[in-house]
């Protein structure tokens, strides 16, 4: 697998800024817009599932149920950025991933954090 199968995170050119912090140096919060979130829930097909369980008998990393959860992870953030950039944002503070099972059926990813406008200090 190469970095990008398992890699994550926002383009280095995005217009809305995504941190897990609370503040950002060298910028203030001129206005919160509140929380945002971007969910999916993706199942997994049998080929992973048959591979995952053979796999576990003998150990070692699910490549194919890695790759899945990154792909998962980084469309849950893309609606965040959405969703933020639609209610006037340009910034999400604090963002975060909630990770859970859905029913026995799949997976459930959450990326959510605070709206805010950041202007750029000095």
């Amino acid at each position: 697998m190469s970095i990008d199968d398992y890699g994550g995170g926002q383009p280095t050119q995005s217009d809305v800024l995504v941190v897990t912090t609370n503040d950002v140096p060298g910028h203030r919060v001129e206005r919160v817009i509140g929380e945002v979130f971007g969910l999916t829930v993706r199942s997994r097909h049998l080929g992973s599932q048959i591979g995952a369980g053979l796999k576990s008998m003998i150990g070692g990393e699910l490549k194919g149920l890695t790759k899945t959860l990154v792909q998962t992870r980084n469309q849950a953030m893309e609606r965040l950025v959405e969703q933020a950039r639609a209610r006037g944002a340009n910034a999400v503070l604090m963002m975060r991933f909630d990770v859970t099972e859905a029913a026995d059926v799949g997976t459930e990813v959450c990326a959510y954090g605070t709206a805010a406008v950041l202007v750029r200090e000095g």
